[in-house]
């Protein structure tokens, strides 16, 4: 590293020149400076470790420092850089990765159209499903039904599919063709409902808006198996069963949004086989490099890419960065060693179960009403009063509160309002997950002291 003389004031050039979220705030807070990073560890700029309780933005799966995605870019770069995949040209990582993914996947997908990210990926979804029907004869299928809180990209196509209402009022969203219906948030609920009851009736508000359309408007449902940036919604049993047999019913299309549950963040390679959907499209992203470097895709099931391809003549869709070939390689390598070492596996029979049992233990909190995980995807609620599950009011701030103290000591974990979000890496050994648990309560202790202080003392 160069000596603290020679570096340049990385927080005031951020302040005065990288525009990001949250960019008025950075102004007085400033940035923290992230610098290196090694296995589950982050460092910032005054080499601070932290455990990297959220592989980064949900992305860093087989964890930091892995010189196998570094050598497989490096290696690629030098033979062939980059090029297209228009006017009737391939090359070998792009065609390698896609029969890699279709030998992955659900038996129903051969085939992968490529992006540079989830947006991308779920922007390609409206442009394809759209396509489909009017290539059946049916272009007034046009509309596509998400669930509020739903997030599916910060794109306009893609922002209009989430369901997340600040995004919408910023940008005069979502556009026309698009609606939302209920999640399946049980603890968001007013819990008169079992959590199975609450899951059909969210499913069931599908099934309400397609008659309210009519179904031969409506093209397809989009969901991710748990929602993410939502709050790690993960859904009753009754749920996913449900919303299968709607789409059945209506023959509407099935669209499975795996940028965050894809390869592997379950315990299976994608969330439709955990909770045993069919869907007819998978959009993914983030883990398919261990975001190492961007990728995104949708993997097209038969049904559909056989219409596409059949009827279709050209596709009037792309990106110039689609099927990236040092990208592809880097996803190459990523996937064979997610194989090679069984991560999976471990995830479902070892350390997924053994952080899952640990996290747990933080029910008994004062301030936490829920905890809940699935594979290595958990959340917990933060509530003022923990028999009335009444939560903060919204000028305390509790969820910004606590995820900055969690920062401070050590371990990063997301806030989705006052609910705090984990995601670690599946390399994850038992003691690091011990470390993840045991900080998180004590800056549950320091955000209870800091938000109740009367009873914390």
């Amino acid at each position: 590293m160069t000596s603290t003389e020679d570096q340049p004031d990385w927080k005031e050039l951020d302040k005065n020149h990288y525009l990001f979220t949250d960019h008025k705030d950075l102004h007085t807070k400033r940035a923290r400076i992230i610098t290196r990073a090694d296995g589950v560890y982050i460092y910032d700029d005054q080499d601070n470790q932290i455990l990297d309780g959220m592989s980064g933005l949900w992305c860093v799966n087989v964890g930091y420092g892995r010189e196998e995605l570094v050598d497989a870019a490096s290696k690629q770069m030098r033979k062939l850089p980059y090029y297209n995949s228009f006017f009737q040209c391939s090359h070998p990582p792009a065609i390698e990765l896609a029969a890699l993914l279709q030998e992955v996947s659900p038996p129903q997908f051969n085939r992968v159209f490529f992006a540079g990210s989830g947006s991308e990926s779920n922007d390609t979804v409206v442009r394809m499903v759209r396509r489909y029907w009017d290539l059946r004869g049916m272009p007034e299928r046009q509309t596509i039904i998400s669930r509020h809180n739903a997030y599916h990209g910060s794109t306009v196509a893609a922002a209009s599919l989430s369901g997340m209402a600040a995004a919408h009022k910023q940008g005069g969203l979502p556009i026309p063709g698009i609606v939302h219906v209920d999640q399946p948030y049980w603890f968001g609920s007013d819990r008169t409902l079992t959590p199975n009851e609450l899951g059909l009736a969210a499913a069931r508000s599908l099934e309400d808006k397609i008659k309210e359309l009519g179904a031969d408007k409506v093209a397809a449902f989009i969901g991710e198996p748990i929602q993410g940036a939502g709050g790690v919604i993960i859904p009753p049993d009754s749920y996913w069963p449900e919303i299968q047999r709607i789409c059945d019913t209506y023959d509407i299309l099935l669209v499975s949004d795996e940028v965050i549950t894809g390869f592997g963040r379950l315990g299976e390679w994608f969330g439709a086989e955990y909770y045993g959907t069919r869907p007819d499209l998978m959009s993914f992203a983030k883990g398919v490099t261990s975001g190492y470097l961007p990728l995104g895709g949708v993997m097209v099931s038969d049904r559909v890419a056989d219409v596409l391809i059949d009827k279709g003549g050209e596709f009037a869709h792309g990106y110039t960065y689609s099927g990236h070939p040092s990208t592809c390689a880097v996803a190459i390598a990523n996937i064979r060693m997610i194989q090679r070492e069984n991560l999976i596996p471990r995830i479902k029979n070892d350390i997924g179960p053994y952080l899952q049992k640990a996290f747990h233990t933080l029910a008994d909190h004062p301030i936490v009403g829920e905890t809940r995980m699935v594979g290595l995807m958990g959340a917990l609620e933060l509530v003022k009063n923990k028999d009335t599950m009444q939560r903060f009011g919204e000028d305390q701030g509790a969820g910004t509160v606590c995820r900055d103290i969690l920062t401070n000591n050590g371990l990063v974990m997301r806030a989705v309002g006052d609910t705090m979000i984990t995601a670690p890496p599946f390399v994850l050994r038992h003691s690091q997950a011990d470390e993840l648990v045991e900080k998180a309560r004590r800056c549950l202790d320091l955000t209870q002291k800091a938000l109740l202080p009367a009873r914390g003392r």
